[in-house]
């Protein structure tokens, strides 16, 4: 029999599942986004539209149309539809068919490639180092700036574990509560702290506050979305399972869901408000006063 998950890590995994196929919903028939692939081939299929490709290892085959770029690292190109941008081959051959169009420059580091005399090549075909390719640096940047907030969330996490476990472990009591009133409170707590901060800015003496609170709200969304991470990986990874794995496992979720355009901001989005709905919702139940044993009588 399947266990039931609590409903915050039915929530949170829910979206993240989704993230992909909704992606793929939003970008439509006629044009994706940029394909980037570590490890495998790729191929653009007639009537395809895309933004750029971008191959670490493997081989290209380009039917359709890229608006964009085309870099192949390590690997072989295939050309018999049109590249707006460059095409550019590390290590492997590019072949461009009597039918492609590249309305760039061709470049090449080891291999020079086949192009067909009915080829249209409208820039030149060179050989060259690493050219400058903005899709690619634009992507590598955006790779760079995922890394670090996902190696920052991760080091603040395991810290926040380390310090307080006993805190975390009323977290995860709280997430498997009703998911309505954590929204509720976290959408609370989002909107009360800048509004606080803008009626304080109003007066002089309010104004130390305002500025402390605007310089806390980054923190605390910080805190709040490791908190989300937490509650979601406990769920999966119930004790007597190590908090930090559980932790991770939920933060890789979460992280992974980030690298889905538009989707993962919602996710992200989601992720924050249900942080701060558990994070309020435990600084709740621990100010309630602790119900008291009765007490015994001397013959018991």
């Amino acid at each position: 029999m399947l266990r039931r998950l609590p409903p915050l890590a039915a929530l949170l995994a829910l979206l993240a599942i989704l993230a992909p196929a909704t992606a793929a919903a939003t970008t439509g028939a006629h044009e994706q986004d940029a394909i980037v692939v570590v490890s495998g081939d790729v191929a653009v299929e007639p009537g395809e539209t895309v933004a750029g490709v971008f191959v670490v290892s493997g081989d290209a085959r380009i039917a359709g149309t890229v608006d964009g770029d085309v870099f192949v690292l390590a690997g072989d190109v295939l050309v018999s539809g049109t590249i707006d941008g460059n095409l550019f081959t590390a290590s492997g051959t590019a072949r461009l068919l009597p039918s492609a169009e590249v309305g760039g420059d061709v470049n090449y580091a080891d291999q020079r490639p086949d192009v067909a005399l009915d080829a249209r090549v409208h820039g030149d075909v060179a050989k060259e180092g690493w050219p400058e390719i903005g899709g690619l640096a634009t992507l590598i940047g955006g790779f760079l700036f995922w890394l670090a907030i996902s190696v920052s969330a991760a080091v603040l996490g395991v810290l926040l574990l380390l310090a307080a476990p006993r805190a975390a472990d009323a977290v995860y009591a709280r997430s498997r509560e009703r998911i309505g009133p954590l929204i509720a409170i976290g959408i609370a707590i989002l909107i009360v702290l800048p509004v606080a901060a803008v009626i304080a800015a109003v007066t002089v003496l309010g104004l130390p506050l305002a500025i402390g609170i605007v310089l806390a709200l980054l923190p605390l969304g910080a805190v709040a979305y490791v908190t989300a991470a937490w509650a979601l990986g406990r769920a999966i990874l119930k004790p007597p399972r190590e908090r930090a794995l559980s932790f991770l496992l939920g933060l890789a979720i979460l992280r992974a869901a980030a690298l889905v355009p538009i989707v993962g901001l919602f996710v992200g989005l989601a992720a924050l408000i249900v942080g701060l709905g558990l994070i309020g919702a435990a600084i709740g139940a621990a100010r309630e006063p602790a119900e008291t044993a009765p007490a015994r009588s001397p013959g018991s």
